[in-house]
């Protein structure tokens, strides 16, 4: 697993357009390559922002949208149409403002589905991400070149909360959570070992809320307390900041990406 490299800027609002200017330049780069490309959204405040960023932002035009793939970390088990909904959230700031291709956003069961119960929408996500695995894919999930997860005050990430079962899971991609201590209880959510398969994962976090939660990630701190400490990228794993949320952290662990 790669080492965490922490950047911090100055506000929200500048990290929100700072990571949704990478975004667009990895996606551009990773087409350049191979084609098509795959990336996993999150929610929460920054992550929206950040998507809203890429939609206002000229170079978004750079991507090809019919050439990537769209998948999320977690989602709320609630009616499709609900507010709170990360992929509807994603779509208002982002996707209904880009040409992407319907077929390759894949977002995660909804609670008025065919799947009545969390682990049955897990059990037919995992399902979608095996078949677009290809040859060479590790772990039973396509190859996500970048993997956007929010950090919570506790150190959650995706739905993967402190101490629950989930974060003992070593074999399956995706499960059902119950017993959310943030409502709504229940959720579905990529597993550890999935995340764990990115080739780039990016932790994003604003606000001085999220200050102790930081420091415990990039601490030596046990996975199952402090899940986030376990949120690893392959090749690269980004911690982007803004200054409130890197207020806990050593000099020596930051780098100022913005004045």
């Amino acid at each position: 697993m790669s080492v965490p490299e922490v950047l911090v800027h100055r506000d929200a609002e500048l990290l929100a357009q700072a990571v949704a200017a990478r975004l667009v330049t990895r996606v551009v780069d990773v087409q350049a390559a191979r084609g098509s490309a795959s990336v996993v959204l999150t929610g929460g405040t920054i992550g929206i922002a950040a998507l809203g960023a890429v939609a206002a932002s000229p170079a978004r035009d750079a991507v090809d949208w019919r050439a990537l793939d769209v998948w999320w970390g977690d989602e709320r088990f609630v009616p499709g149409d609900d507010p709170e909904r990360n992929d509807r959230q994603a779509r208002e700031a982002l996707l209904d403002h880009v040409p992407v291709d319907p077929a390759r956003v894949h977002p995660m069961p909804a609670s008025d589905g065919p799947e009545k119960e969390p682990e049955a929408g897990a059990e037919r996500y995992a399902r979608d991400l095996a078949a677009a695995a290809r040859p060479g894919d590790h772990g039973g999930v396509p190859r996500f070149d970048v993997l956007m997860l929010g950090v919570g005050p506790d150190a959650h990430v995706a739905s993967l909360f402190p101490g629950l079962p989930a974060l003992y899971e070593t074999e399956r991609t995706v499960v059902g959570v119950r017993g959310s201590p943030k409502p709504p209880p229940l959720r579905i959510s990529l597993t550890m070992p999935a995340i764990r398969s990115a080739a780039e994962v990016w932790l994003v976090a604003s606000g001085a809320g999220k200050a102790r939660a930081v420091h415990l990630a990039l601490s030596e701190s046990g996975v199952v307390q402090v899940p986030a400490a376990g949120a690893r990228g392959v090749n690269r794993t980004l911690v982007l900041l803004d200054e409130a949320a890197a207020s806990a952290l050593p000099a020596q662990l930051r780098r100022i990406a913005s004045p």
